[in-house]
Order: structure tokens, then C-alpha cells, then sequence
């Protein structure tokens, strides 16, 4: 019995396999530029979405352009797409329009971005280590896709596919949460100071995925 359950334990911890709600104070390592590595995030409920808040927590050295936070559908492949074009520059994107956003540059230490986005209105707000960045306007009475395929480490130029390792992560990336609503900049706050308002789309602490390739579940390197 002993035998079978350690067995049972090495399986469900391969490369992937899914895995779910060990990631407490964790970060998803990739350690090397590649195309082959990836994380997939599973939302426990798939619907289409007129507001959505990303809030996570990233970590790396590099000055090449790179995918934060991935979530494609089958007929729009960045229906939501956090995007780091160069230094001082971010991109969003929502149902395959861009919006390019201005924010300091600070290397060599952990940043915390929150992305909220509302069909209403389509205001579309960047927060970068607690703080806002100019708004801007996306796709105004759109509706985000259900069915997403929601990927870290890589940029979806294909439904669950088509990466190049050239806009890879290198680097640490964790506490990603996302709700179906518009988050607060009292809440965004708070999140940003650890706290968290119950995610009902991704939710960290419970978090569903699978690892694909070279990535690695180690201690967060944040506070």
C-alpha cells in the first residue's frame, strides 16, 4: 500500500499533470527562454465575460518583449492579453484590439499588475505596484469569450498554441487571481498589499493547472 501510494504521488506531480490548491506563497519558475514551456490555468466556471479584473505578481530580469498573462479563444487569440512590449511600455489587449500603456521602469525587483477592463464603457485601467496608470478605452460593448484556453509563460498566437520563444517568460510569476467584475482601486489596494477579495474566476489559492514542459512550483521570492 505504502508503494502504491508514493507511485500515486510522484504521478500526480510530472510535468504535465494537473495539479490544484498547493500554490500558497508559490511561483511558477521558468528558468529558460523556450517554446516548449507553459503553464495552462483552468477557471472552475467558463462563461463569457462583460467586465473582468487580472491582478499577478511577476519577477524577471529580461528587456525583450514577453507574455504576462495569456487567455485565448477559438475564434479570438487575444481576447486578454497582458503584454510587456519594451521597457516603460505595456500592451492590453482585448478582443484582439491594443491598447499601449506608459508606466516606470524599475528593474531588478518583483512587480504586481492589476488589469480591469468593462464593456459598458470599454475603460480599460493598468495598475502597476499599486498604482494606476493613464486609462484608456477597448472595445467598448464587447463581450469576452467563453471556452478560453488561459495560458503564463507564453503568448497564444493559436488557440492553446503557436508560441515563440522569443516572447517567452523568463522569470517568476504567481498570486494570479481574476474575477468577472471590475475590481475597486480601494480593492486593487488591497490585493496589491496582500489581501484578496475572493477571486470567482482564477483564484490562486485554489488554483487549478497544469505544467507543460520546464516550469517549476517553488517559494515565492516576494514578500
Amino acid at each position: 500500500m505504502d508503494k502504491l501510494l508514493l507511485c500515486l504521488l510522484v504521478v500526480v506531480t510530472l510535468p504535465g499533470a494537473f495539479s490544484q490548491g498547493n500554490t500558497y506563497r508559490k511561483a511558477f519558475v521558468f528558468p529558460t527562454e523556450s517554446d516548449t514551456s507553459y503553464v495552462t490555468l483552468f477557471a472552475p466556471a467558463q462563461k463569457p465575460l462583460k467586465a473582468f479584473t487580472v491582478c499577478l505578481q511577476a519577477y524577471t530580469d529580461l528587456t525583450r518583449p514577453y507574455s504576462l498573462f495569456s487567455y485565448a479563444t477559438r475564434t479570438q487569440y487575444n481576447e486578454i492579453l497582458l503584454f510587456k512590449e519594451r521597457p516603460g511600455l505595456y500592451s492590453v489587449s482585448v478582443g484582439g484590439s491594443d491598447a499601449y500603456i506608459k508606466a516606470p521602469e524599475t528593474f531588478f525587483a518583483p512587480k504586481h499588475f492589476c488589469v480591469t477592463w468593462e464593456s459598458r464603457t470599454g475603460i480599460t485601467e493598468l495598475w502597476v505596484d499599486g498604482k494606476a496608470m493613464v486609462r484608456t478605452s477597448l472595445k467598448k460593448g464587447y463581450t469576452v469569450g467563453a471556452g478560453a484556453s488561459i495560458i503564463l509563460g507564453q503568448e497564444q498566437d493559436s488557440f492553446g498554441g503557436g508560441f515563440d520563444k522569443n516572447q517567452s517568460l523568463v522569470g517568476d510569476v504567481g498570486e494570479v487571481n481574476m474575477w468577472d467584475y471590475v475590481l475597486s482601486p480601494d480593492e486593487i489596494s488591497t490585493v496589491y498589499n496582500g489581501g484578496v477579495f475572493s477571486p470567482n474566476f482564477l483564484n490562486w489559492q485554489d488554483l487549478k493547472y497544469e505544467i507543460r514542459g520546464e516550469v517549476f512550483l517553488k517559494n515565492q521570492l516576494w514578500p
